[in-house]
């Protein structure tokens, strides 16, 4: 199940995070895909401050974990591009951040471990024309039961970018 979107600048791929923070719930997961500069973080912005994160929120790239915990649900957000073993992903213990904190976690890159995340999640994927190229396209595919439930509801709060015909 896949629900294609459009933003033409960077203030609306942050609306696009808000509209969709209402929908998440304790323990969703949210696998972050796309190249360099495409609105992972961006993205993140949005929806933590659509839960109502009072934090600044930036790229975790060289931390690797920021956490966000002021909103609604607390956020986890998490960059695993310079990670180059499975085992050091395996010592961030995402499972921990995800259950640990009754939060949201977004992985960014999340593509390189999808198969070590929890089951359920939102793959999410955003690409853009070219680098200075301000519209995004952004892809989110559900993977499972728990978004299947949530998916009409998802569609309608983000009508406004939906991509039609």
């Amino acid at each position: 199940m896949d629900l294609l979107l459009r933003t033409g600048s960077s203030e609306q791929t942050q609306q696009v995070g808000a509209a969709l923070a209402p929908l998440l719930l304790a323990h969703d997961v949210l696998v972050l895909t796309g190249d360099l500069g495409a609105g992972k973080t961006t993205l993140t912005r949005g929806i933590a401050h659509g839960l109502g994160a009072t934090e600044h929120v930036q790229s975790p790239t060289f931390t690797l974990v920021r956490e966000y915990l002021t909103g609604r649900l607390p956020v986890a957000h998490v960059d695993v591009y310079r990670l180059s073993r499975v085992q050091d992903v395996v010592d961030l213990a995402l499972e921990e951040l995800d259950g640990g904190h009754e939060g949201v976690l977004l992985v960014e890159w999340g593509d390189a471990v999808e198969d070590l995340l929890a089951g359920e999640h939102l793959r999410v994927t955003l690409t853009a024309r070219d680098p200075v190229d301000v519209d995004r396209r952004i892809v989110l595919s559900a993977t499972d039961a728990a978004w299947t439930d949530r998916w009409n509801d998802l569609g309608v709060a983000l009508d406004r970018w939906v991509m039609r015909g």
